[in-house]
């Protein structure tokens, strides 16, 4: 059996349970195919002085069993805000000497990061003190944010020079890497996967009043209903969504996620005069979240920027068209009127697209047909082949 040490901060805690499921689960599909023995480290950066949600994650256990996969969480110093090009060296310090430990007790065949900053830079250390190749993925922000930063490009490119290999959630996004000056010849592109027995249409009667009840919030039957899922800050753009509101008659938004605008976006709808249509309902479960989304007649997201949104897939797996923004991978998953509608990043063009869909809704199974290449077993197989090449490519 293969070992791969994955370092990724992008993992799920006790602390923030929702916090990138999308890379356990695309792990934990590999370790259960059998062929790869998956370990993880997930640093947990925390500031000299820990408090709030700093003062939770400083007492998360420092190795736990989760999903099959053995999961270590060392902690290294973090200065909020102005720390970030320390980041990756001081992750490799914290991880380095536990990763000597895992690999005296079971050899390590490969390194992987599972986003580009400050993860790469930190895997790019691990991997020349153990003599290993390694692999960097690249998922969106890690790319379109952190390298506009010069301090972060310069550490991220030389990553990559170093790399054996590259992936990219979409092929947009190895464009945008490529831009950035890393070798496309090095950049293989990996899709998301998806947790198909959970994300497929789910309709029954009295769904919306279930799911009301349930969450507190008022779901009429007969109005149209818009989802919006993703963190609440200024790059998913749900204050556009809101603005678009105002043009779609009648209409009720729910809002799933939570973050920093979440207050600016209660004043806003307040102040549209649309707090009565507008729900704010925090993370959801992933046994709810298919609920709500096969409830909605559209997913909103007028994202400034993605690789390839999760949220898409999961919608449109729903039988859910989607109206979201032309960046990142959304031309690679809405792919025709049937799959929604890609609009430019203002509210009388997103409220265009949302009024189109609801005026001329597509069959649910047909929508989600679309997404039917999309599974987290298909994304394991795709990784464990391109580990393999990696491998193949240093005999």
């Amino acid at each position: 059996m293969r070992h791969v040490l994955v370092l990724s901060t992008l993992w799920p805690n006790p602390v923030a349970p929702r916090f990138g499921t999308f890379v356990a689960r695309s792990l934990e599909a590999l370790a259960k195919r059998g062929d790869w023995r998956v370990t993880v480290i997930n640093p947990i950066g925390l500031p000299p002085i820990t408090l709030g949600r700093y003062r939770d994650l400083a007492e998360v256990e420092d190795r736990a069993e989760e999903g099959g996969l053995t999961v270590h969480r060392p902690r290294f110093t973090l200065i909020p805000r102005i720390g970030g090009r320390r980041n990756g060296a001081a992750i490799a310090r914290a991880a380095l000497p536990l990763a000597r430990e895992i690999h005296d007790e079971q050899p390590i065949d490969l390194v992987d990061a599972q986003f580009f900053f400050p993860d790469g830079p930190a895997a790019a250390r691990i991997a020349r003190a153990l003599d290993r190749p390694f692999s960097i993925k690249a998922r969106g922000s890690d790319i379109t944010y952190w390298g506009t930063l010069d301090y972060a490009r310069e550490q991220m490119l030389r990553a990559a020079k170093r790399a054996d290999g590259l992936l990219a959630v979409s092929a947009a996004l190895k464009r945008e890497m490529e831009a950035l000056g890393m070798e496309g010849d090095k950049i293989t592109v990996h899709y998301t996967g998806l947790d198909r027995d959970r994300f497929r249409p789910l309709a029954h009667t009295q769904l919306r009043a279930q799911l009301g009840g349930e969450l507190g919030i008022v779901m009429p039957d007969n109005a149209p209903l818009l989802i919006c899922v993703g963190a609440l800050i200024e790059r998913k753009g749900q204050h556009i969504a809101l603005d678009a509101l105002t043009e779609v008659p009648g209409a009720h938004l729910v809002l799933v996620g939570q973050g920093e605008q979440e207050g600016q976006l209660k004043g806003q709808a307040r102040a549209l005069g649309l707090a009565d249509r507008v729900h704010f309902v925090g993370l959801l479960d992933h046994d709810v979240l298919p609920l709500m989304l096969s409830a909605a007649d559209a997913m909103v997201l007028p994202s400034a920027n993605e690789g390839l949104a999760n949220a898409w897939v999961e919608a449109l797996a729903c039988g859910t068209p989607v109206v979201t923004c032309d960046v990142g991978g959304a031309r690679e998953v809405i792919t025709s009127e049937l799959a929604g509608r890609l609009v430019p990043r203002d509210p009388k063009a997103v409220a265009a697209g949302i009024n189109a869909v609801l005026n001329d809704p597509p069959p649910r199974q047909a929508v989600a047909d679309l997404v039917e290449r999309f599974s987290w077993e298909e994304n394991a197989a795709r990784l464990a082949d391109y580990y393999e090449s990696l491998l193949a490519a240093k005999d």
